[in-house]
């Protein structure tokens, strides 16, 4: 628990440009174990081999707080070097560019990038252009880009659609393997999750040899609503923060803190393993992946845009382009996915708190969104045996 405290304490840098001097930790370093499941050495999306993280953070005057976040699947041509994947549908109240093709042709061609709202057009068109300067890349025609999106119009200028080319190019260019920054950062700038501040967060399970060793990672945006619950602990309720509130005074909110919710909004969950699967199985995985939004209290509201990409890493089952046939060396068989279902089940839910815990207030857009209150947190779960009292 240490070293990943450690960890935590070296990712601290978006804490400092807010002027922040809390050191905010991950959910696990408080001695809270999401799950039945361990996670791998850095309990993020980058355990799953070959994934790399990259994201370019935009905060400028008093009211751009927004970004850009890349997952690649390997580091090679994706165009060239496909891997399989599957998006599911939760509520479709969003902007996910590209989720028809991959549903359809059951692949992932570009690395997967995730914005604010009205910024996926320009973020689209600019991994097209990532794709078409790839080597090797000179004669195609046809991308498809694989775009997502949450609104963080409450922090930041959304109809300025601030993002540059440069940007997404940064984001994909420097994405790299090893500890993936969490909170206030990328595409998470600027999100709000059960009315305080979100972001993005990663989590992680293996599943031991007996079950395949295989590596289950996820990747978080989070910016939605309902009744916050931690590891099975009503957090949202024992704070005076619900949905809906039935009647709403004031004097009734713990310290004023928390207006009624605005429980719209939206979670971008992507899902990285390294076990051999086809976009059958990665649909089944994906819709997994939406039992850990429940397990923390997610209301899935009418205004929710909530959806999972699923993709896997393996080698043995990589697409090359233009082939006519497709001769994957193995595929894991439907009985052997329960033990995927759950590890998804529970990175996804231990990377939604992750989001959380490591975000810190934001003031942008003429608005301050607060983080987490972090010691009523952990006086409640200790309250309810979450957190083992010492």
């Amino acid at each position: 628990m240490k070293s990943r405290f450690i960890i935590g304490l070296l990712m601290a840098s978006g804490s400092v440009m807010f002027g922040q001097t809390e050191v905010r930790p991950r959910v696990r370093d408080l001695g809270v174990e999401v799950g039945v499941l361990h996670p791998g050495p850095l309990n993020a999306i980058t355990d799953v081999a070959g994934v790399r993280v990259g994201q370019t953070t935009l905060i400028r005057g008093d009211n751009i707080r927004t970004g850009v976040t890349a997952i690649l699947p390997h580091g090679g041509n994706l165009y060239k070097e496909r891997v399989p994947g599957a998006v599911f549908l939760g509520n479709a109240y969003g902007k996910l560019t590209g989720s028809t093709q991959v549903n359809e042709m059951g692949e992932i061609e570009t690395p997967i990038l995730l914005t604010g709202t009205d910024s996926v057009p320009r973020v689209a068109d600019a991994v097209i252009t990532y794709v078409f300067n790839l080597k090797g890349n000179e004669n195609e025609l046809s991308v498809n880009p694989l775009v997502g999106e949450t609104n963080d119009g409450w922090l930041s200028d959304i109809r300025s659609r601030p993002i540059t080319p440069e940007d997404v190019f940064a984001a994909i260019n420097n994405a790299t393997g090893g500890p993936v920054d969490e909170g206030v950062v990328g595409a998470g700038t600027g999100t709000i999750a059960f009315s305080y501040k979100g972001g993005i967060g990663t989590s992680s399970r293996l599943l031991p040899a007996s079950l395949g060793g295989y590596t289950v990672g996820v990747l978080v945006q989070t910016n939605f609503g309902g009744n916050l619950i931690i590891a099975g602990v009503p957090v949202g309720k024992e704070l005076g923060n619900t949905y809906p509130k039935i009647s709403f005074d004031e004097n009734e909110t713990p310290a004023g803190r928390t207006p009624p919710q605005r429980v719209d909004g939206s979670c971008m969950i992507v899902v990285a393993t390294d076990a051999p699967l086809d976009h059958r199985n990665l649909s089944r995985l994906a819709a997994r992946a939406m039992m850990g939004l429940a397990r923390t209290g997610s209301s899935e509201s009418n205004g929710s845009g909530d959806y999972v990409i699923a993709f896997s890493s393996s080698p043995d089952v990589r697409i090359e382009s233009g082939d006519a046939v497709y001769r994957p060396k193995e595929l894991l068989g439907n009985e052997s996915m329960s033990p995927l279902f759950e590890a998804v089940i529970e990175a996804t839910e231990e990377a939604i708190y992750n989001s959380m815990f490591r975000a810190h207030d934001v003031t942008g857009n003429g608005h301050t969104m607060k983080a987490l209150p972090l010691q009523e947190t952990i006086d409640l779960l200790k309250k309810h045996n979450a957190i083992a009292a010492k």
